[in-house]
């Protein structure tokens, strides 16, 4: 068993020692406060989905270690605190950080090393722990990393606790301050297999005999079992970048890089490809042709299946409002109501609770199911889509021929570094008054969307219309006029 000195003492070495992280060392000194003493003004809070942000400045042992002290204190008690990575080179200092912040605050930690975020959530249901947290950005580039937050139920934290958690690193907490000694940490791969054979058990008795697949897992979290459990099912498997390596990690790769998957599906003649982030909590999906299947194709797609079972109740869907006008309507077509909700998993599945909706997602390829956890689950999703498309006995490309047709959609980032003007976007009279004008001038054909990232430095401006030339025009406009007036000195 290892003390907590030791543990404190394996994240600062990292952190000291990596080139990367700590570039000038003589520049910065590594303050780690006493337990439940306040970080210093302007230390990172809970974002979209956790907090996340450039290792070394945002994200660094003090905020771990402390983060891990006060979880320990909030998360109800009873049951161990599950603790998860994806392979980014930070990812060991962090979860030593973390794991000792949370036994000095007497908690048991079972720690499953390199996994996909939805092991952590599967594992608390299954143990019936306390909650877990997982160390990851997801998409974001390797020198950046996260801590993603999870409640006794397996959901993202609800937010009364992220705010109990947000007051005590900021000095302001409840809970007693000082240390216990009663905490241990076990390490606890066999949970990984545990998750791999849910993950088996979702599709029932389907196979994938004799099915030319192609992963692109991103060197990131799916590499831990990704080809593992398509190669169980039959399918004949080839795959890109299924190593973990955490300084290649989402680079020119995975869900956000999809030219290299479409180029290998081509080549290999396979039936199709699916690529994950770094964390692999979504995923999005090539066909045969090469053509990319989003989380709203995915969503029509399963969404018919359960239809047809009956298993959909109210024939609804909860999406998000960046998903296509194209979507909407054509699931309307069918008899269908499509929810929509703010940006993040965390939105869409309160929306499912509170609907008692069996389906629901974001079209990165975030996609919750009620049958399958409530979990945004990459792998999942890609058997899903797989052992379906199989049972047809049709292709995904068929199946994509015969799918909606999506309103052309351009999302335009720009990099706004001021949060209080990102955030408070609408209170710029300039480009406020363009978005009233765009959507007027497109007169009910189209639509525009602004909204500040949870996760980056960025505001997102989004127009989707029935005509290119609108797309073309009104994104354009509208990021210049952002760039223009939010980023004046």
């Amino acid at each position: 068993m290892e003390s907590f000195g030791c543990r404190l003492g394996l994240a600062c070495r990292h952190f000291f020692d990596d080139p990367v992280l700590m570039p000038d060392r003589a520049a910065h000194t590594l303050d780690l406060l006493p337990l439940g003493a306040p970080l210093p003004e302007g230390t990172a809070s809970f974002g979209t989905d956790g907090i996340r942000g450039r290792v070394g400045q945002v994200i660094t042992p003090a905020l771990a270690l402390q983060l891990g002290y006060w979880c320990g204190r909030v998360l109800p008690q009873g049951g161990p605190v599950l603790l998860g990575m994806d392979s980014r080179s930070s990812g060991p200092m962090l979860v030593s950080a973390l794991a000792a912040g949370l036994t000095a605050a007497g908690r048991d930690v079972f720690d499953l090393g390199l996994c996909p975020t939805p092991a952590v959530p599967g594992a608390i249901r299954q143990l019936g722990a306390s909650g877990g947290l997982m160390v990851s950005a997801s998409h974001n580039p390797p020198h950046d990393n996260g801590i993603k937050v999870f409640g006794a139920c397996g959901a993202k934290l609800a937010k009364e606790q992220q705010a109990q958690i947000e007051a005590g690193l900021h000095g302001l907490g409840s809970h007693q301050e000082g240390f216990c000694a009663d905490g241990r940490l076990a390490s606890r791969p066999d949970l990984l297999f545990d998750y791999q054979q849910r993950l088996l058990a979702s599709v029932g008795t389907a196979r994938l005999d004799r099915c030319r697949i192609v992963l692109d897992l991103c060197w990131g979290s799916a590499t831990s079992c990704g080809e593992h459990v398509f190669r169980e099912l039959g399918a004949e498997v080839s795959v890109l970048h299924g190593s973990p390596d955490g300084s290649r990690i989402n680079q020119g790769c995975g869900s956000t890089h999809l030219e290299a998957l479409q180029a290998e599906v081509i080549a290999q003649g396979a039936a199709m490809g699916f690529a994950f982030d770094g964390d692999a909590d979504r995923m999005l999906a090539v066909d045969g042709r090469g053509r990319v299947v989003d989380g709203d194709q995915i969503l029509y797609l399963w969404g018919q299946a359960l239809m047809a079972e009956g298993a959909l109740p109210d024939n609804r869907i909860v999406a998000t409002v960046m998903s296509n006008l194209g979507f909407e309507r054509a699931w309307q077509a069918r008899g269908g109501v499509l929810e929509r909700t703010a940006v993040g998993d965390q939105y869409v599945h309160a929306a499912m609770e509170a609907l008692g909706a069996a389906l629901g997602g974001e079209q990165s390829g975030h996609i919750l199911s009620a049958r399958h956890g409530m979990s945004g689950d990459g792998l999942l999703t890609a058997l899903q889509v797989a052992t379906l498309i199989q049972a047809q006995g049709g292709s995904l490309a068929d199946w994509m021929d015969g799918s909606f047709q999506p309103y052309p959609q351009k999302l335009v980032n720009v990099t706004v570094p001021d949060r209080a003007k990102r955030t408070g976007w609408d209170s710029c009279e300039p480009l406020r008054s363009a978005v009233e004008q765009a959507e007027a001038a497109m007169a009910g054909s189209g639509r525009v969307l602004v909204r500040a990232s949870g996760t980056e430095p960025l505001l997102r401006v989004m127009v989707e219309a029935a005509e290119q030339r609108d797309v073309d025009h009104w994104s354009s406009h509208l990021a210049q006029l952002a760039d223009q007036h939010l980023n004046a000195a």
